[in-house]
């Protein structure tokens, strides 16, 4: 949430939440904008399916156009919640640098505080970074299997896809530490560096489809988890 606790970023205009993102405010900051960068690009992704779903050229795609159609509306609806929740993590965290810590009692109540909100502070751009694999693979699965014509759409969809998911990386990488859980440090690191380099490759191969413009054969979606 903002610092208004009933406005969420989704409700401002683009103009006053860039004034907020430039201004000395604590929110929103990088993981909010990474996560509304991503949903710019799932965004983009559903357009493409939309503008493609039910011509006769891309008829042999319709269940993948459909798929990533309601995939990329979720996923930039699920963006747009990360943001908002990555504000609500800084201020937890926040809360609890301010916690007394004048009694030993009270130290060890205002570490324990600090270690849950940096673990949520790291939970949440961790799932806008295994979210962006969604995002750059829905742009991949349509690049050559959708409206040539839209197809520097997908191009953009993953490089904003590969930025989110390299902020919001950041930002996992950057309050990783404070947990103080040196085995769950060590797995999340490894999650997010495979995470990163799976998005890199999808990423990748969208943009060198689209820079072919080569028709693709048909693809099944992905199967629902």
């Amino acid at each position: 949430m903002t610092d208004d606790a009933t406005t969420r970023f989704r409700d401002l205009t683009l103009d006053d939440f860039t004034a907020r993102l430039s201004s000395a405010a604590p929110v929103p900051g990088g993981g909010s904008a990474s996560a509304v960068a991503a949903s710019l690009g799932a965004s983009l992704v559903a357009m493409v399916a939309s503008l493609s779903e039910g011509r006769p050229r891309y008829a042999d795609h319709t269940d993948l156009l459909i798929w990533a159609r309601d995939t990329c509306l979720a996923l930039a609806d699920r963006f747009l919640a990360i943001a908002d929740e990555d504000a609500a993590a800084y201020a937890l965290f926040s809360a609890a640098l301010k916690l007394p810590k004048d009694t030993e009692a009270e130290q060890g109540a205002r570490r324990t505080a600090l270690q849950a909100a940096a673990r949520t502070a790291t939970e949440v751009p961790l799932a806008c970074v295994d979210a962006c694999i969604t995002l750059v693979g829905a742009a991949e699965a349509l690049a050559g299997r959708s409206n040539v014509n839209a197809s520097s759409d997908l191009a953009v969809a993953s490089l904003l896809g590969e930025a989110a998911a390299r902020g919001a990386a950041a930002n996992v990488m950057i309050n990783l530490p404070s947990v103080g859980d040196p085995d769950w440090e060590g797995t999340v690191m490894l999650h997010v560096t495979a995470s990163l380099d799976e998005v890199e490759r999808l990423a990748s191969s969208a943009r060198q489809a689209v820079a072919e413009g080569t028709p693709r054969d048909p693809l099944d979606p992905p199967a629902p988890s």
